[in-house]
């Protein structure tokens, strides 16, 4: 898989001629951003998947995000808005997080019914995913129908113990992630919420999946934020991959993907879990 990476980072292949891109779906607050569509459905009728990309808080990578928007919108039956949020370090702590809020809410403002929008993310995206949801929370603004943070942060104090114990089978080396959290946060308490969504408050959260991968260094992220969303009544799904790495569900963008188990296994995984939240 590291090879497939490679190959894709080097020359990513062009998006699916089939894909709908159309960025004046709807206006999004102000916050820039692709719409991407391969549902051949409209917002208002399908509702809206938001998509924030990783990169640890500090990278895009537009060809690449522009294809993973599509794959996510056929998966999940509903035109995606991939959101271009503010990188660290020129702008941290809370902007990420600020401009995926104000694109839900211009969306809400112009008639898509918030219970008809789902967050999604990988890595920094899920994490800005489950932040997200939790200052809505905390503000008493409507929620989304769901969220889908893939191999999220939830904790920057690094306390978890899959840190350590998957260092050697993991593809990201935690000593190259160390600097991640301080660039990202700037002084704000890697002990708190939304930052760290592990110390929120998670009452009343709408359904949450969470697919991560059993050799990431960030699995205990996970499954940490599992318990403590379930020990609070949250319908929420841990999905594990067994032996995968952090950025498995990349297979996704290759071209062959429909032929590989895993890329399958994870998009239809989560269009199943989006069904029965419809």
């Amino acid at each position: 898989m590291r090879e497939q990476l490679a190959a894709f980072l080097a020359d990513p292949p062009t998006i699916d001629p089939a894909a709908d891109l159309t960025p004046d779906v709807l206006p999004t607050g102000g916050i820039p951003g692709t719409w991407v569509d391969g549902s051949g459905r409209t917002p208002h009728s399908a509702g809206v998947t938001i998509y924030a990309h990783g990169g640890g808080f500090t990278y895009s990578n537009p060809p690449m995000e522009q294809i993973m928007a599509h794959r996510f919108s056929q998966a999940t039956g509903r035109p995606v808005f991939a959101v271009a949020y503010r990188l660290a370090p020129a702008h941290p702590f809370p902007a990420a997080m600020d401009d995926i809020v104000a694109a839900f809410k211009s969306l809400v403002r112009q008639g898509v019914p918030p219970k008809r929008i789902l967050l999604v993310g990988e890595s920094a995206g899920g994490t800005l995913v489950l932040s997200t949801l939790l200052a809505l929370a905390a503000a008493g603004d409507p929620l989304p129908g769901g969220a889908v943070p893939v191999s999220p942060v939830t904790d920057f104090t690094e306390s978890s113990p899959s840190i350590k114990a998957n260092k050697a089978r993991d593809v990201i080396d935690p000593d190259i992630m160390g600097p991640v959290g301080p660039t990202y946060l700037a002084g704000a308490r890697p002990d708190q919420a939304p930052q760290s969504p592990l110390f929120g408050e998670f009452h009343g959260l709408p359904p949450i999946l969470i697919p991560v991968g059993t050799d990431e260094v960030l699995l205990d992220d996970s499954v940490r934020f599992a318990e403590a969303a379930a020990a609070a009544g949250v319908d929420i799904t841990l999905d594990l991959y067994e032996g995968m790495t952090h950025a498995f569900h990349a297979t996704v963008l290759f071209d062959e993907a429909e032929h590989l188990p895993t890329a399958t296994t994870f998009l239809t995984r989560l269009a199943e879990w989006v069904r029965r939240l419809d």
